[in-house]
């Protein structure tokens, strides 16, 4: 299993997307951060960046791949190798490349410019993402073999956690809001890793006070060490069932 996360981390390193991304967020955070004013400005715009832009290259990036590296998992797969470790190889390489071109492009500037501990969750938010879409990336390639389809049913991941969702919640408070919607609200976040994230950071750079009475329920849940610590593992969650929906399906599919 290591000799393949290895042969799928050197092919992915060297691909220029791969650096490329790299370069655009290490660009982007050291300019928010020189043009935002103050530390925390730079982060909170910096946040904006990594929810939007981070999900779409993960899902998009680890779809490709697996569908551009079909023929090598088809080899594999006619080796005596048993089929779980040849889908998590091909996960943990793609997620983890994407993770340290993250880690360089936002984890160096946040070192360097707002070494805190809303950077630290910020930096933490950022990586768990990137597993977490990855991992939707590879459900979405198992479940069809037609390279297209595969490709737009992870952008209508992407588009749904990212922008459907919001409106969704957004609709539900406002067609309810006569009544005590607090606890259904953080049930709603806790649906989308996007908002989870987005909470914990925000949180920790005092915005909660701008959100009322349901930020200030927010702040009591998810501001303590506890609350963080329930916040990420719901995260990991997230990262754990796309992996073991898409390994279910990729032991018993036809290749």
């Amino acid at each position: 299993m290591s000799k393949i996360i290895k042969y799928v981390l050197y092919d992915i390193v060297r691909s220029k997307i791969v650096i490329a991304y790299t370069l655009f967020l290490l660009l982007l955070s050291v300019g928010l951060f020189n043009l935002g004013g103050s530390p925390d400005k730079g982060l909170l715009s910096l946040l904006n960046l990594v929810l939007l832009t981070v999900p779409l290259i993960s899902i998009v990036f680890g779809t490709t791949h697996f569908y551009n590296s079909y023929e090598f998992i088809e080899l594999l797969v006619a080796q005596p190798i048993n089929r779980t470790k040849i889908l998590m190889s091909e996960y943990l390489g793609v997620a983890l490349s994407l993770s340290a071109a993250f880690l360089i492009g936002v984890g160096v500037p946040v070192l360097l410019f707002n070494a805190s501990a809303t950077g630290l969750y910020l930096v933490l938010t950022g990586v768990f993402i990137t597993f977490i879409f990855v991992a939707m990336a590879f459900l979405a390639s198992v479940i069809t073999r037609d390279k297209a389809k595969g490709i737009g049913i992870a952008l209508l991941l992407w588009f749904y956690f990212a922008l459907i969702y919001d409106g969704i919640v957004l609709f539900i408070l406002y067609t309810f809001g006569d009544y005590p919607l607090e606890y259904a609200t953080l049930v709603l976040t806790a649906l989308n890793p996007i908002d989870l994230g987005r909470i914990v950071v925000l949180l920790n750079l005092d915005v909660s006070a701008l959100m009322g009475y349901t930020g200030a329920l927010y702040k009591s849940i998810f501001g303590s060490g506890w609350g963080v610590m329930l916040s990420f593992g719901l995260l990991l969650l997230w990262v754990l069932l796309p992996v073991l929906g898409s390994r279910r399906i990729f032991s018993k599919r036809d290749l």
